[in-house]
């Protein structure tokens, strides 16, 4: 039997205004009042209770859907559910728990650097006050450490896998063609591995590994 392993992204930038700290109207995004409601209604929160059904259509069984996939959520919409939709925000953190019983201790949340910066282009100091800001805002969320760390756009260098790894970061998530030149020493022909849906991770140092999302697939089903 084959496996596949999903990883959900999520993440809204901070849409509130500044001097009001509340998100405005957003007429785009009727029926609801902004476009954080719409999309916790017509995502975040339909995950978090999905409805399996039978061939009439019937309910059967209702699911938690962040307990069976890998993911994580940006800081500034974690914190909005939150504040606004309690329910949804327990059952991501019980999701967390969840996981971490079937799967011998390892919880399906990833953290994310505190906010959606694109890593490589921070200097030094931030670098790693972004790494460790969100991993201590994962810690007071879910409970534990992470073991990994999503990075915003999967932009990546050498440097920030060392700040992660200082960090006790054990994985990120790439992309196959940010790794061309390691998985050649893997992979005989590797860029038609790439294009199968054989999963894979690489080792950039002694300390830490890089799993390789499937890109055509992970494309194809990204929303």
């Amino acid at each position: 039997m084959g496996y596949i392993c999903i990883h959900g992204h999520f993440y809204q930038p901070p849409r509130e205004n500044p001097w009001l700290e509340a998100i405005e109207l957003q007429e785009s995004a009727r029926p609801y009042h902004d476009w954080n409601e719409r999309i916790n209604a017509e995502c975040y929160a339909p995950n978090a209770a999905a409805r399996i059904l039978d061939k009439e259509k019937g309910i059967v069984k209702i699911v938690n859907n962040y307990a069976k996939i890998s993911f994580n959520f940006g800081l500034t919409l974690l914190s909005w559910i939150e504040a606004n939709d309690p329910a949804v925000y327990k059952a991501i953190l019980d999701a967390d728990a969840e996981s971490s019983k079937a799967f011998s201790g390892h919880g399906s949340a990833l953290a994310q650097p505190y906010n959606h910066m694109i890593m490589p282009l921070a200097n030094e100091r931030d670098r790693y006050t972004q790494a460790f800001w969100g991993i201590r805002d994962f810690e007071h969320r879910f409970g534990r450490p992470p073991e990994g760390m999503w990075l915003p756009e999967a932009a990546v260098d050498l440097a920030i896998l060392e700040v992660l790894a200082s960090l006790g970061i054990k994985f990120t998530v790439l992309a196959p063609n940010q790794a061309r030149r390691h998985i050649a020493t893997l992979w005989k022909k590797p860029k038609q591995e790439m294009r199968t849906r054989k999963p894979g991770w690489i080792t950039f140092a002694p300390w830490r590994r890089s799993f390789l999302y499937t890109s055509p697939d992970s494309k194809r089903e990204t929303r």
